[in-house]
């Protein structure tokens, strides 16, 4: 008759942090074919329990492995009562960490597959989606349950734990994507530096992203799985001369998500902190330290935990355009503009912006939209640059292009995320030359809001310029945007740049 340990939980200390349970214990030795305990070769421990709202973000779970442990699995469920409208219910996320323990930032890390699944599995050579392939050491190991929403009743919770024993398997090397692919030199580049696969909460093999990017005409994507590298090891053999794949992670914490976009292959950033705990910054360098450029991802979306809390100033660049463009992305848009004018008044440096798809499962476009950058080579570290320096423009689709500069009287010239240092005087024209826009109007907006707006030709084709003084604007950008659907918004947003800053301000 199988064991059964069952723990009850009657009180929480706090509603942050992290709460320890009582330890569950397997026998020392393994389970021979017909003794109790579990199938041939192995045991089971089930736990139960219950969170009272209030309960801490983290509530870990120790697991005595013994030696002779070939995988572990584990499966859970909670319950799901019924709440009064307009409040939240039961969600429990979970993942596992190895003997190394879970100190943040550590090495104990082994796969979190949020609320997406209900049950996973690990050994040295294969691991469900979301987990890290390795040896099952003996040791303390801890279940990580993550309730993310607790309902007024609480929440219920049952765990299940199976050790399987026998020889164990080779872990394979992993096999990274490279950080260059051909290219075609100086040039613009498209990508997607935002999606999710079967490596966390997607429905979409790495395959399928990979096919979906190249009918989208992309040149990169950036794999950004809510916190888990799983997938960097995933994309073998589906990168090529036309599609540069790089590493990175969606860093999903309690109080906003941030992409690490580009950062070195295998290594884990945690996500374990809200914005009361003051350790953004640290988490921050430590996406710096593994090459990886820090983007807010989706600041204004309406989901809980989704809206960003931790402030831009630790931030590269930040992204104002997240799927289908949406009144949130329009706040969003609007708060970033707002950094610019801090800027021109020597209030910080500026944050470029950017686009991404965020997409998940069908209907999910990829590259809707796409961040255009202008790169001395399709290179991770080239791709970086053009971010930092603001050489960047965001469409809907790869249908859709551009150009735009700024040039002065003398025929001075600046393009997007560079300034044209020209008197306050000096005459200034505005150029913009789009394609693949029908039924769209252009806008060009300064410090000062949209001075100017013209529509397209009805082929979406077509240059608009306009002029002006750095006395009258520090900067302008571009948008081309469609027809409005929402009363008292500006049509949804087909293509916008960064800016091009005018004056000699600051120098």
């Amino acid at each position: 008759m199988e064991r059964r340990d069952v723990l009850k939980l009657s009180a929480v200390a706090g509603a942050t942090g992290a709460l320890t349970l009582g330890r569950v214990s397997f026998a020392d030795a393994a389970p021979t074919a017909g003794q109790s305990g579990g199938g041939p070769g192995e045991q089971t421990r089930r736990v139960t329990g219950h969170l009272p709202t209030g309960a801490p973000d983290f509530v870990y779970l120790p697991v005595d492995v013994p030696h002779g442990v070939r995988e572990i699995a584990v499966s859970y469920s909670y319950d799901r009562p019924a709440v009064p409208e307009g409040t939240a219910g039961n969600a429990c996320d979970i993942g596992i960490f190895d003997e190394r323990g879970t100190d943040l930032g550590g090495a104990g890390f082994r796969g979190w597959s949020g609320g997406a699944r209900t049950e996973f599995f690990l050994r040295a050579d294969e691991a469900t989606p979301g987990y890290l392939p390795g040896p099952v050491n003996a040791g303390t190991w801890h279940i990580a349950l993550g309730p993310y929403t607790v309902a007024p009743q609480g929440l219920s919770y049952d765990v299940t734990i199976t050790l399987r024993y026998g020889p164990r398997g080779r872990t394979p090397a992993p096999v990274h994507p490279p950080e260059r692919a051909r290219g075609r030199g100086r040039a613009w580049y498209r990508g997607d530096s935002h999606l999710h696969s079967v490596h966390s909460d997607g429905k979409r093999t790495p395959a399928q992203i990979a096919a979906l990017a190249r009918a989208a005409g992309l040149d990169f994507l950036n794999t950004s799985e809510h916190n888990t590298i799983s997938s960097h090891r995933a994309w073998e053999g589906l990168w090529g001369d036309d599609l540069l794949i790089l590493t990175g992670e969606e860093v999903t914490t309690r109080n906003g998500h941030v992409v690490a976009m580009g950062t070195d292959p295998g290594v884990f950033i945690d996500w374990r902190y809200r914005a009361r705990d003051n350790a953004f910054g640290k988490y921050a360098r430590a996406i710096r330290r593994a090459g990886g450029l820090v983007i807010p991802a989706h600041p204004h979306a309406t989901c809980i935990g989704c809206n960003w809390k931790f402030g831009l100033n630790d931030a590269d660049a930040v992204e104002v355009w997240n799927g289908p463009y949406t009144p949130d992305d329009e706040v969003t848009l609007a708060e970033w503009d707002n950094t610019l004018v801090a800027h021109t008044h020597g209030r910080g440096d500026w944050l470029p912006a950017v686009g991404h798809s965020d997409a998940h499962r069908d209907p999910d476009v990829v590259g809707l939209p796409q961040t255009v950058v202008l790169a001395d080579d399709l290179s991770r570290r080239a791709l970086q640059d053009g971010i930092r320096a603001g050489r960047v423009w965001i469409a809907e689709s790869s249908k859709v292009d551009l150009a735009f500069s700024l040039t002065g009287e003398r025929g001075e010239h600046a393009g997007i995320g560079e300034r044209l240092a020209v008197p306050d005087t000096s005459q200034v024209t505005a150029r913009l030359k789009v394609t693949g826009a029908p039924g769209c109007t252009v806008s060009f907006v300064t410090d000062q809001g949209r001075l100017y707006t013209a529509p397209l030709p009805p082929s979406g084709e077509g240059t608009v310029s306009w002029q002006t003084t750095p006395a009258y604007a520090a900067y302008i950008r571009a948008e081309v945007r469609h027809p409005a659907t929402t009363a008292g918004l500006p049509g949804p947003m087909a293509a916008m740049t960064n800016p091009v800053f005018l004056g000699t301000w600051g120098s």
